[in-house]
């Protein structure tokens, strides 16, 4: 399963890590590394191939848009975990990464809430993204060079400059879009 971004005009946003230099014992070994996995990186999902997917980002996204649509009601973090289907401590500590990022505010306590530190249209996606430490577009393989192929020797630099491109790019484009955007597209939905 690969997790699809917030709104549709968005590429997917979502970073590959490969268990294979992990997993050689075998599947038992991959399941066991797997679990280990998802029950200690609550920010990675697993595609049909075993695949680390990042999702903080959009997880990131989906609380703040969830704080956005309520039009500057104090919401607490159950409600939001309800939303993202998560535990309210998991949503808690994504909360923690964006107040740290003075993109939202908190009230502690037994009636906890929190809200947009600013206007939706003031918040870009790439301070979304920015807060929470997504990784970047896409990642390159750590294994070792098979010195005799020329294509080993040589893949990770060409894909080097492909990923910098590519993330600049990715940058740029989430600079454009404010979370007053996405919010709007879920009202229309």
């Amino acid at each position: 399963m690969i997790v699809a971004p917030i709104t549709n005009h968005l590429s997917p946003l979502c970073a590959f890590v490969s268990l294979a230099d992990v997993a050689k014992g075998g599947d038992g070994a991959k399941s066991a590394l797997c679990e280990l996995l998802l029950t200690s990186r609550p920010y990675c999902d697993y595609d049909r191939n075993s695949m680390a997917v990042n999702i903080q980002f959009s997880i990131a996204t989906h609380i703040m848009a969830s704080l956005g649509y309520a039009s500057g009601e104090e919401v607490n973090s159950g409600l939001i975990a309800g939303s993202v289907n998560t535990s309210s401590s998991f949503v808690r500590r994504v909360l923690a990464k964006l107040s740290k990022a003075g993109l939202v505010k908190t009230a502690m306590g037994k009636g906890g809430a929190c809200w947009l530190a600013r206007p939706a249209r003031q918040i870009s996606l790439l301070e979304i993204y920015h807060a929470v430490g997504a990784p970047k577009a896409f990642a390159i393989h750590r294994y070792p060079v098979e010195k005799s192929c020329p294509v080993s020797c040589h893949i990770k630099s060409v894909l080097g400059r492909v990923l910098d491109e590519s993330q600049q790019a990715l940058e740029q484009r989430l600079k454009r879009i404010n979370l007053a955007q996405v919010i709007a597209e879920l009202r229309e939905n």
